[in-house]
């Protein structure tokens, strides 16, 4: 069976960039329904197979990843039925595993943070992740005083007086400290659930669709005399706040919490490798439908707590834990058709038209096919897929569970294809402009040369620069830009600043539009003026350059701070990302040339030649630009290439001429290194590289990978090469790993 990860791998950008905005807006709806609405509109396994698909696209293009990402998310906002509780420290949700191998890697990746070797002891407890409500208890001298549901994670839903109702949540502690958050998840039973049906069908009332939707919908009741009626259990397995530690374990900590009057899961077991979690992952599996009530996973934590806090959190899952998800479910059904569609960036992707088929209860009758290798049934380097069938309209497909947006096509039943069935022929132009599409030494896509011609990518980049992540301009959506692109308003950008000056000459009559009046436009218009002051992040996001995703948006805006800057540097890169590209070139045709030695050396020259004859400021600039942490060479050419583009950087700066850029608000300032360049060289004792470049940025600095004028500090520890010789050359500061400890104040 294919899994998600595999599938996102053979995703071109466009593709993952498409799709992953499709998830964000179904999964903040599902969201929505599930945990404030309690009326889901996707089943359980329907957003696993999404949250899953999300993970995975993410995973294979992190540069990608959408501020409004759904693996950002936790829960939903609260209620106003319901009184507010901000949460002392956030509820957090967890990162997903979806095989073994990403169990292993989430074991392996513990150890690189940490530094520890493969034969230093480490274990993590393994326990059911349990299918219900997430809720917090806070206890005060050893008394119940509020109860709150996750919500957003950091405010939910005061739900103390249903919380009181139910029998496993004890009101009262002895021997608790002080001050105990206990956090846990309300669920109900396979056996309660059915009662409970019974007995709202026999008095005529609303039945549930499962266990979760009864439990989450009886604890938030308005009235608690309902929850009470309702058979709602408790399983605790964390805790938020503490005034004092309750074990040096997380095994230790349930078993403290179990001795002051908490139910805890009986299957948790402590593993101390990552096989020995695998086993207890299908134990439970097996025993799954035998448990009585509903789990999706198994979570795996690390069981030292010291280890917990040196692992610390990412913005909304904690590093040390992580969900072992069950796996979704596949459906077949007839491929009809293979539609082609052209993305911003000028890809052109496959789309399959599907026979309707119903998969875990949604109905799907699109696929995406990925790309032309995809579909001919071998991957990027020539090797075959599925073992090298490849697919044909009229063919029987097994299609991957995506909930209601476009799913995956997986396999082929090559024992149902028709007869008359024939190699798919994938286009060389364009189905929009009609212009040649080329595929790149490289790169896994064709690609339409039409550029600002092709009105698909024009209007595609219209749609991302108004998207939510980039400036986000209420009242100018996707449909309406499609349709002032039609009507002639806006071709570029810059066009949407000017709409409001247009309106009022008389050169458009937005208001007699179908539904639009003169309130509705002048709403629009100020959206729009709203967005003239814009965060230098969502300006270099919106203007949709190709590798340019949300992250390296704003890895450059931290570093450069102003566009000027950014520009200035481009510009003066320029020769040296050509140099790069030639050298690029150059190591490919010496590939080719793996039997002629003498061929070899002179490419290799001639290689060498075209960097030595890069200006010294060119080089500097384009080491600037690769050496930010995060921005490679492939980003740096991908930038270079848009803005040297006439036209392109004609309509870049026409649209700026409206803007108030604003720069990064900087992080940590009362800080010493806030807004100073660091880079880490050499081994590190005290801590690894993963947790020094957290370290540094989390007070404000910028961590580059490579030593420039412009970089403040180089921390040099044990095997220093290169790096620090340049350091003492450019007279940069250098200090050893003690030495910037002192400096940060973690000496």
């Amino acid at each position: 069976m294919h899994d998600a990860a595999a599938l996102a791998d053979a995703l071109t950008e466009a593709e993952a960039k498409s799709r992953l905005k499709e998830l964000a807006a179904v999964l903040a709806q599902a969201n929505t329904a599930y945990h404030r609405d309690d009326a889901p509109d996707l089943t359980d396994a329907e957003y696993d197979a999404l949250k899953r698909e999300n993970a995975a696209i993410e995973a294979r293009f992190p540069a990608l990843k959408r501020s409004d990402s759904p693996s950002d998310q936790v829960g939903a906002p609260p209620s106003d039925g319901f009184a507010k509780v901000t949460h002392s420290q956030r509820m957090l949700s967890l990162s997903n595993a979806f095989d073994a191998d990403d169990v292993r890697d989430f074991v392996a990746g513990i150890r690189r943070y940490l530094g520890l070797s493969t034969d230093t002891p480490l274990a993590f407890t393994a326990e059911p992740k349990i299918d219900g409500l997430s809720l917090s208890l806070r206890y005060e001298d050893g008394q119940l005083v509020t109860a709150a549901t996750r919500g957003d994670g950091a405010v939910g839903e005061n739900v103390t007086a249903n919380a009181r109702t139910i029998t496993d949540i004890p009101t009262s502690l002895d021997g608790a400290p002080d001050i105990l958050e206990v956090r846990g998840e309300v669920y109900m039973s396979h056996a309660d659930f059915e009662a409970l049906n019974t007995r709202q069908a026999d008095a005529g009332a609303k039945t549930f669709a499962n266990p979760r939707n009864a439990a989450a919908g009886s604890l938030r009741q308005l009235d608690s005399e309902i929850t009470r009626s309702r058979p709602l259990k408790f399983f605790a397995y964390a805790w938020g706040e503490v005034s004092e530690p309750l074990a040096d374990t997380q095994t230790g900590a349930l078993d403290r919490l179990e001795s002051i009057g908490f139910q805890i899961n009986e299957t948790t077991k402590t593993c101390k490798t990552a096989q020995e979690m695998l086993d207890h992952y299908a134990s439970i599996e097996e025993a799954r439908a035998a448990l009585g009530y509903d789990i999706d996973g198994v979570v795996y934590k690390v069981d030292d707590l010291a280890f917990q806090r040196r692992l610390g959190m990412r913005s909304t899952t904690p590093r040390w834990a992580i969900a072992h998800k069950f796996p979704a479910e596949l459906a077949w059904t007839t491929l009809e058709a293979i539609d082609i569609q052209v993305g911003r960036t000028g890809a052109i992707s496959p789309v399959a038209r599907l026979t309707p088929v119903t998969v875990g209860g949604v109905v799907v009758s699109n696929a995406t096919l990925h790309n032309e290798d995809y579909i001919a049934g071998r991957d990027a380097n020539g090797a075959p897929i599925r073992d090298g069938k490849d697919i044909r309209v009229g063919d029987f497909v097994q299609v991957y569970r995506a909930g209601d947006v476009i799913p995956k096509v997986a396999d082929v039943d090559l024992s149902k294809r028709p007869d008359d069935a024939v190699p798919y022929a994938f286009p060389e132009t364009c189905p929009e402009c009609q212009s040649a599409a080329i595929r790149e030494e490289g790169d896994a896509v064709r690609r339409c040369t039409g550029g600002l011609i092709c009105p698909a990518q024009a209007v595609e980049k219209l749609k991302h620069f108004v998207s939510r992540a980039a400036f986000d301009i209420e009242g100018l959506g996707a449909k309406q830009v499609e349709a002032f692109y039609l009507d002639g308003w806006i071709r570029e950008p810059a066009d949407i600043f000017t709409l409001r000056d247009r309106y009022s000459q008389g050169m458009h009559q937005l208001k007699n539009r179908e539904g639009w009046g003169e309130k509705s436009a002048e709403n629009l218009f100020d959206a729009i003026d709203d967005k003239r002051r814009i965060p230098l992040a969502r300006l270099i996001f919106g203007l949709g350059i190709r590798h340019v995703g949300e992250v390296a948006a704003a890895d450059l805006a931290r570093h450069y701070t102003s566009w000027t800057a950014l520009a200035e540097t481009v510009d003066a890169s320029a020769e040296a990302a050509q140099a790069h590209l030639r050298a690029e070139e150059l190591i490919l045709a010496e590939r080719k040339q793996a039997a002629d030695e003498g061929r070899r050396a002179n490419l290799q020259a001639q290689r060498d030649m075209a960097w030595a004859n890069t200006p010294e400021e060119a080089k500097t600039a384009w080491e600037d630009l690769i050496g930010i942490d995060g921005i490679g060479a492939t980003v740096a050419v991908s930038l270079v290439t848009t803005l040297k583009q006439r036209r392109e950087r004609d309509s870049i700066e026409r649209l700026i001429a409206h803007l108030d850029i604003q720069a990064p608000e900087a992080r940590a300032s009362e800080s010493p290194v806030a807004g100073q360049t660091i880079v880490f060289t050499g081994s590190l004792e005290k801590m690894t590289r993963a947790e020094a470049k957290a370290r540094a940025e989390s007070l404000g600095a910028k961590v580059s990978g490579s030593v420039s004028a412009k970089t403040d500090i180089v921390v040099a520890g044990p095997g220093a090469g290169s790096k620090e010789k340049k350091a003492r050359e450019l007279g940069v500061r250098l200090l050893d790993e003690d030495q910037w400890l002192d400096l940060i104040g973690d000496g």
